[in-house]
This record gives C-alpha cells, sequence and structure tokens, in this order.
C-alpha cells in the first residue's frame, strides 16, 4: 500500500519534470526523439552510451516503463541485470537510477567525491527499501555525466574497468 507521503513525492517530482515524450500509443522515431532532445543532449546520450558500452556488456531498449510523467526512454542493461534508465525530457536527460539497500555503503563512502548536485539528489531520494532511493539526475553538463557514471557503477560493478 502506497503511504500518502510517497503519493505526495511522487506527485511533487512530476510537477518538477520537464516536457517528455509521454504519448504511450506513438513510439518515437529516433529522429523525433533527436529533436526533441536537441543537440546538447544528443551529445551527452552519445557520451553517456560510449561509457557504458566500454564498461559494461549493453544492451539498450526503447521503453515507456513509468507512465506519462516519464514517457519514452531508453533502458539500459549489462546483460540481464538493468542499469538505468534515460528519459526524453525537452532539451535535457534525466537519468534515473535505484540504489538499493545493499548499496546505500558504498554509496555513502563514494558520495563526498560526488559533486553537491548528486549529493542533493540523494538526500532528496524517492525512497526505496529501508535506506535506499531513486534518484531523477538531469544530465547537464559533463560533470553530471561523470557522476551517472559512478551512481551506476555503484549499482552494478563495471565489467571491464
Amino acid at each position: 500500500m502506497i503511504s500518502k507521503k510517497e503519493v505526495r513525492m511522487s506527485t511533487e517530482i512530476a510537477e518538477l519534470m520537464p516536457e517528455r515524450l509521454s504519448d504511450k500509443t506513438r513510439t518515437p522515431t529516433p529522429a523525433e526523439i533527436e529533436v526533441f532532445i536537441g543537440v546538447e543532449a544528443q551529445h551527452q546520450l552519445a557520451a553517456l552510451e560510449g561509457q557504458l558500452a566500454a564498461r559494461y556488456d549493453l544492451s539498450r531498449e526503447l521503453r515507456f516503463p513509468f507512465g506519462k510523467d516519464y514517457g519514452w526512454g531508453y533502458k539500459f542493461s549489462h546483460k540481464s541485470a538493468h542499469l538505468l534508465y534515460v528519459f526524453f525530457a525537452r532539451g535535457v536527460l534525466v537519468a534515473t537510477l535505484q540504489i538499493g539497500d545493499a548499496q546505500v555503503a558504498k554509496l555513502e563512502v563514494a558520495l563526498p567525491g560526488l559533486s553537491l548536485k548528486a549529493q542533493q539528489l540523494w538526500k532528496n531520494r524517492y525512497p526505496c527499501g529501508k535506506q535506499g532511493g531513486w534518484i531523477h539526475y538531469e544530465i547537464d553538463t559533463d560533470d553530471d555525466l561523470s557522476d551517472v557514471l559512478a551512481l551506476v557503477a555503484i549499482r552494478k560493478k563495471p565489467a571491464r574497468p
């Protein structure tokens, strides 16, 4: 059963989110995705995917997993292990990943080396489990990209360093 607090938090998160590709009945084409996210986000997506592919046996699926508030995005996996979602927002990418209870201690060791933005996102995470949670990280800079890659590595150790 979802608590009233969780419903409020979910609603607050959705209200802060930028415009998404949210029509589930129409799968966006690669060209539509590129136009929607813009040139800078296209470069960030290519860089993220390249870095992930260098570290993991990467697969990518276009998915609509959580409804219209999140919209369409790529699900990235290493073999059968889910790594993260990257949702398409107007002019920006939003990386969504879960840090489970088993990974919290490892995250807390790494957190001081991450940006203040990453630290705040963790502090304000959407709770999941006893200590874990979901982070919705807007990728605006190369530093953001580094943070997201570090968070993914906490979630799943890279197959290749």
